[in-house]
Protein backbone atom coordinates (compact mmCIF):
# COMPACT_ATOMS: atom_id res chain seq x y z
CA UNK A 1 0.00 0.00 0.00
CA UNK A 2 1.23 3.50 -0.83
CA UNK A 3 0.10 5.96 1.85
CA UNK A 4 0.18 9.76 1.83
CA UNK A 5 0.51 11.31 5.29
CA UNK A 6 0.05 14.95 6.24
CA UNK A 7 1.53 15.86 9.61
CA UNK A 8 3.99 13.01 9.15
CA UNK A 9 6.78 14.79 11.05
CA UNK A 10 4.52 15.46 14.05
CA UNK A 11 4.13 13.65 17.36
CA UNK A 12 1.65 11.03 16.11
CA UNK A 13 2.66 11.14 12.45
CA UNK A 14 6.23 9.96 13.08
CA UNK A 15 4.95 6.84 14.83
CA UNK A 16 2.43 6.15 12.06
CA UNK A 17 5.18 6.42 9.45
CA UNK A 18 7.33 3.93 11.37
CA UNK A 19 4.46 1.48 11.74
CA UNK A 20 3.64 1.60 8.04
CA UNK A 21 7.27 1.10 7.05
CA UNK A 22 7.57 -1.84 9.45
CA UNK A 23 4.96 -3.70 7.42
CA UNK A 24 6.56 -2.71 4.08
CA UNK A 25 4.05 -0.06 3.04
CA UNK A 26 5.34 2.87 1.00
CA UNK A 27 5.05 6.27 2.69
CA UNK A 28 4.83 9.75 1.18
CA UNK A 29 4.85 12.68 3.63
CA UNK A 30 3.46 16.08 2.68
CA UNK A 31 5.50 18.62 4.63
CA UNK A 32 5.72 22.41 4.75
CA UNK A 33 9.49 22.11 4.29
CA UNK A 34 11.77 19.68 2.51
CA UNK A 35 14.01 19.61 5.60
CA UNK A 36 13.48 19.26 9.34
CA UNK A 37 11.68 16.56 11.26
CA UNK A 38 13.35 13.20 11.45
CA UNK A 39 12.11 10.91 8.69
CA UNK A 40 13.29 7.47 7.67
CA UNK A 41 15.28 7.41 4.43
CA UNK A 42 12.58 5.22 2.92
CA UNK A 43 10.00 8.01 3.24
CA UNK A 44 9.39 10.22 0.22
CA UNK A 45 8.92 13.85 1.29
CA UNK A 46 7.05 16.38 -0.86
CA UNK A 47 6.13 19.99 -0.18
CA UNK A 48 3.34 20.16 -2.78
CA UNK A 49 0.70 17.64 -3.77
CA UNK A 50 1.60 18.22 -7.42
CA UNK A 51 5.00 16.63 -6.73
CA UNK A 52 3.44 13.22 -6.11
CA UNK A 53 3.98 10.81 -8.98
CA UNK A 54 2.02 7.61 -9.25
CA UNK A 55 -1.04 6.38 -7.43
CA UNK A 56 -1.83 6.85 -3.74
CA UNK A 57 -3.86 4.07 -2.14
CA UNK A 58 -4.69 5.80 1.15
CA UNK A 59 -4.40 9.14 2.93
CA UNK A 60 -3.78 9.71 6.65
CA UNK A 61 -4.46 13.38 7.33
CA UNK A 62 -2.92 14.44 10.66
CA UNK A 63 -1.86 18.03 9.92
CA UNK A 64 -2.74 20.71 12.46
CA UNK A 65 -1.05 23.37 14.59
CA UNK A 66 -0.75 22.67 18.34
CA UNK A 67 -3.95 23.73 20.06
CA UNK A 68 -3.05 24.29 23.74
CA UNK A 69 0.40 25.89 23.62
CA UNK A 70 -0.77 29.52 23.66
CA UNK A 71 -3.76 31.86 23.95
CA UNK A 72 -6.54 31.64 21.39
CA UNK A 73 -6.23 35.11 19.88
CA UNK A 74 -8.18 35.76 16.69
CA UNK A 75 -4.95 35.24 14.78
CA UNK A 76 -4.25 31.96 16.56
CA UNK A 77 -7.78 30.69 15.97
CA UNK A 78 -7.41 31.47 12.28
CA UNK A 79 -4.16 29.49 12.18
CA UNK A 80 -5.71 26.54 14.01
CA UNK A 81 -8.53 26.45 11.47
CA UNK A 82 -6.34 26.95 8.41
CA UNK A 83 -3.82 24.29 9.41
CA UNK A 84 -6.63 21.74 9.65
CA UNK A 85 -9.50 22.73 7.41
CA UNK A 86 -7.57 24.36 4.57
CA UNK A 87 -5.16 21.42 4.41
CA UNK A 88 -8.08 18.99 4.19
CA UNK A 89 -9.76 21.15 1.56
CA UNK A 90 -6.55 21.11 -0.50
CA UNK A 91 -6.44 17.32 -0.25
CA UNK A 92 -10.01 17.07 -1.53
CA UNK A 93 -9.25 19.40 -4.44
CA UNK A 94 -6.25 17.23 -5.33
CA UNK A 95 -8.29 14.01 -5.04
CA UNK A 96 -10.92 15.44 -7.37
CA UNK A 97 -8.32 15.72 -10.13
CA UNK A 98 -7.02 12.17 -9.80
CA UNK A 99 -8.08 9.58 -12.32
CA UNK A 100 -7.79 6.84 -9.67
CA UNK A 101 -8.85 8.01 -6.23
CA UNK A 102 -7.37 6.74 -2.95
CA UNK A 103 -9.61 4.09 -1.43
CA UNK A 104 -9.66 5.64 2.05
CA UNK A 105 -8.85 8.78 4.00
CA UNK A 106 -8.26 8.66 7.76
CA UNK A 107 -8.61 12.27 8.90
CA UNK A 108 -7.79 13.84 12.23
CA UNK A 109 -10.16 15.33 14.77
CA UNK A 110 -10.21 15.44 18.57
CA UNK A 111 -12.40 14.79 21.59
CA UNK A 112 -12.82 18.56 21.65
CA UNK A 113 -15.59 17.82 19.14
CA UNK A 114 -17.89 17.17 22.12
CA UNK A 115 -17.17 20.51 23.77
CA UNK A 116 -16.92 20.91 27.53
CA UNK A 117 -18.97 18.20 29.24
CA UNK A 118 -19.46 16.91 32.77
CA UNK A 119 -20.06 13.28 33.84
CA UNK A 120 -21.87 12.02 30.75
CA UNK A 121 -20.27 9.11 28.90
CA UNK A 122 -19.67 10.25 25.34
CA UNK A 123 -19.85 7.76 22.51
CA UNK A 124 -19.69 8.82 18.90
CA UNK A 125 -23.39 9.72 18.73
CA UNK A 126 -23.36 11.92 21.86
CA UNK A 127 -24.72 15.45 21.61
CA UNK A 128 -21.86 18.02 21.58
CA UNK A 129 -21.77 21.34 23.43
CA UNK A 130 -21.14 24.45 21.31
CA UNK A 131 -17.87 26.33 21.58
CA UNK A 132 -14.69 27.00 19.63
CA UNK A 133 -13.19 23.52 20.00
CA UNK A 134 -16.45 21.87 18.88
CA UNK A 135 -16.83 24.15 15.87
CA UNK A 136 -13.20 23.65 14.87
CA UNK A 137 -13.52 19.86 14.95
CA UNK A 138 -16.96 19.90 13.31
CA UNK A 139 -15.75 21.99 10.37
CA UNK A 140 -12.60 19.87 10.06
CA UNK A 141 -14.62 16.65 10.01
CA UNK A 142 -17.20 18.07 7.61
CA UNK A 143 -14.48 18.99 5.11
CA UNK A 144 -12.99 15.50 5.33
CA UNK A 145 -16.36 13.81 4.84
CA UNK A 146 -16.77 15.58 1.47
CA UNK A 147 -14.30 13.05 0.05
CA UNK A 148 -17.09 10.44 0.31
CA UNK A 149 -18.78 12.14 -2.65
CA UNK A 150 -15.74 11.16 -4.72
CA UNK A 151 -15.97 7.50 -3.72
CA UNK A 152 -13.38 7.68 -0.94
CA UNK A 153 -14.11 5.87 2.33
CA UNK A 154 -13.60 8.35 5.19
CA UNK A 155 -12.89 7.77 8.88
CA UNK A 156 -12.47 10.76 11.19
CA UNK A 157 -10.54 10.07 14.40
CA UNK A 158 -11.54 11.97 17.54
CA UNK A 159 -8.31 11.56 19.46
CA UNK A 160 -7.86 12.15 23.18
CA UNK A 161 -4.65 12.88 25.11
CA UNK A 162 -1.98 10.70 23.53
CA UNK A 163 0.53 9.27 26.00
CA UNK A 164 3.94 8.87 24.44
CA UNK A 165 7.49 10.16 24.45
CA UNK A 166 6.62 13.80 23.79
CA UNK A 167 3.30 15.57 23.38
CA UNK A 168 1.17 16.69 26.32
CA UNK A 169 2.78 14.27 28.78
CA UNK A 170 6.25 15.76 28.29
CA UNK A 171 4.89 19.16 29.39
CA UNK A 172 3.52 17.66 32.61
CA UNK A 173 6.62 15.75 33.68
CA UNK A 174 8.96 18.42 35.09
CA UNK A 175 6.78 19.64 37.99
CA UNK A 176 5.87 16.04 38.85
CA UNK A 177 9.51 14.95 38.81
CA UNK A 178 10.29 17.85 41.17
CA UNK A 179 7.51 16.76 43.50
CA UNK A 180 5.43 19.81 42.61
CA UNK A 181 2.81 18.15 40.45
CA UNK A 182 -0.87 17.79 41.17
CA UNK A 183 -4.40 18.30 39.86
CA UNK A 184 -5.51 21.29 37.79
CA UNK A 185 -8.39 23.31 39.27
CA UNK A 186 -10.71 20.98 41.23
CA UNK A 187 -9.32 17.88 39.49
CA UNK A 188 -12.82 16.62 38.67
CA UNK A 189 -12.60 17.25 34.92
CA UNK A 190 -12.40 14.10 32.82
CA UNK A 191 -9.30 13.19 30.81
CA UNK A 192 -9.78 10.85 27.88
CA UNK A 193 -6.37 9.35 27.15
CA UNK A 194 -4.80 6.77 24.82
CA UNK A 195 -1.36 5.15 24.67
CA UNK A 196 0.57 5.96 21.49
CA UNK A 197 0.78 2.27 20.56
CA UNK A 198 -3.02 2.01 20.63
CA UNK A 199 -3.41 5.30 18.73
CA UNK A 200 -1.24 4.01 15.90
CA UNK A 201 -2.78 0.53 15.97
CA UNK A 202 -6.29 2.03 15.78
CA UNK A 203 -5.35 4.17 12.78
CA UNK A 204 -3.98 1.11 10.96
CA UNK A 205 -7.09 -0.86 11.98
CA UNK A 206 -9.32 1.72 10.34
CA UNK A 207 -7.02 1.82 7.33
CA UNK A 208 -7.22 -1.95 6.83
CA UNK A 209 -10.94 -2.60 7.40
CA UNK A 210 -12.98 -1.41 4.40
CA UNK A 211 -16.33 -1.75 6.21
CA UNK A 212 -15.43 0.92 8.78
CA UNK A 213 -16.38 4.53 8.11
CA UNK A 214 -17.49 7.72 9.85
CA UNK A 215 -16.38 9.07 13.23
CA UNK A 216 -14.38 7.02 15.74
CA UNK A 217 -13.27 7.96 19.24
CA UNK A 218 -9.58 7.13 19.67
CA UNK A 219 -9.44 6.98 23.46
CA UNK A 220 -8.81 4.18 25.94
CA UNK A 221 -11.98 2.54 27.31
CA UNK A 222 -11.37 3.85 30.86
CA UNK A 223 -11.12 7.67 31.02
CA UNK A 224 -10.14 9.15 34.37
CA UNK A 225 -10.52 12.44 36.21
CA UNK A 226 -7.62 14.88 36.26
CA UNK A 227 -7.20 14.14 39.96
CA UNK A 228 -6.88 10.40 39.32
CA UNK A 229 -4.51 11.03 36.42
CA UNK A 230 -2.30 13.19 38.63
CA UNK A 231 -2.16 10.56 41.37
CA UNK A 232 -1.34 7.88 38.81
CA UNK A 233 1.47 9.92 37.26
CA UNK A 234 2.90 10.72 40.68
CA UNK A 235 2.70 7.05 41.68
CA UNK A 236 4.50 5.85 38.54
CA UNK A 237 7.22 8.49 39.05
CA UNK A 238 7.44 7.81 42.78
CA UNK A 239 6.67 11.45 43.58
CA UNK A 240 3.94 13.24 45.57
CA UNK A 241 1.13 14.79 43.56
CA UNK A 242 -0.83 17.15 45.80
CA UNK A 243 0.21 20.63 44.62
CA UNK A 244 -2.98 21.88 43.00
CA UNK A 245 -2.80 24.33 40.07
CA UNK A 246 -5.67 26.85 40.55
CA UNK A 247 -7.98 27.19 37.59
CA UNK A 248 -7.65 30.97 37.52
CA UNK A 249 -3.87 30.63 37.01
CA UNK A 250 -4.47 28.54 33.88
CA UNK A 251 -7.01 31.12 32.71
CA UNK A 252 -4.46 33.91 33.19
CA UNK A 253 -1.85 31.94 31.25
CA UNK A 254 -3.96 30.62 28.38
CA UNK A 255 -7.20 32.58 28.35
CA UNK A 256 -10.00 30.79 26.49
CA UNK A 257 -7.66 27.92 25.58
CA UNK A 258 -7.51 26.97 29.28
CA UNK A 259 -10.94 25.33 28.90
CA UNK A 260 -9.20 22.30 27.42
CA UNK A 261 -7.33 21.84 30.72
CA UNK A 262 -9.87 22.86 33.35
CA UNK A 263 -12.92 21.33 31.65
CA UNK A 264 -13.09 17.97 29.92
CA UNK A 265 -14.93 15.12 28.25
CA UNK A 266 -15.59 11.54 29.40
CA UNK A 267 -15.16 9.85 26.03
CA UNK A 268 -15.39 6.12 25.29
CA UNK A 269 -14.48 4.29 22.04
CA UNK A 270 -17.83 2.61 21.41
CA UNK A 271 -17.47 2.10 17.66
CA UNK A 272 -13.84 1.00 17.82
CA UNK A 273 -14.63 -1.68 20.41
CA UNK A 274 -17.70 -2.79 18.48
CA UNK A 275 -15.54 -3.27 15.39
CA UNK A 276 -13.40 -5.83 17.23
CA UNK A 277 -10.39 -3.64 18.02
CA UNK A 278 -8.46 -4.70 21.13
CA UNK A 279 -6.56 -2.17 23.25
CA UNK A 280 -3.11 -3.09 24.47
CA UNK A 281 -3.31 -0.49 27.25
CA UNK A 282 -6.62 0.16 29.01
CA UNK A 283 -5.12 0.72 32.47
CA UNK A 284 -3.61 4.17 33.06
CA UNK A 285 -0.87 3.05 35.48
CA UNK A 286 0.34 0.43 33.00
CA UNK A 287 0.25 2.92 30.13
CA UNK A 288 2.23 5.55 32.02
CA UNK A 289 4.73 2.96 33.30
CA UNK A 290 5.33 1.79 29.74
CA UNK A 291 5.83 5.30 28.37
CA UNK A 292 8.14 6.32 31.23
CA UNK A 293 10.14 3.09 31.53
CA UNK A 294 13.24 4.44 29.77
Amino acid sequence: MRVLITGGTGFIGRHVCAALLSRDDQVVVLSRSDTGGELDDRVQRVTRLSQIDGEIDAIINLAGAAIVDQRWTDERKALLRASRIDTTRALNAWISELEKKPSVMISGSAVGFYGSQDEKLLGETAEPKPGFSHQLCLDWESEAMLAEKMGVRVCVIRTGIVLGNGGALSKMLLPFKLGLGGPIADGHQWMSWIHMDDEVAAILWLLDHPVLEGAFNLTAPRPVSNGVFSKSLGRVLGRPAFFRMPGFVMELMLGEASELLIEGQRVIPEKLLASGFSFRFDDLDEALADVLKE
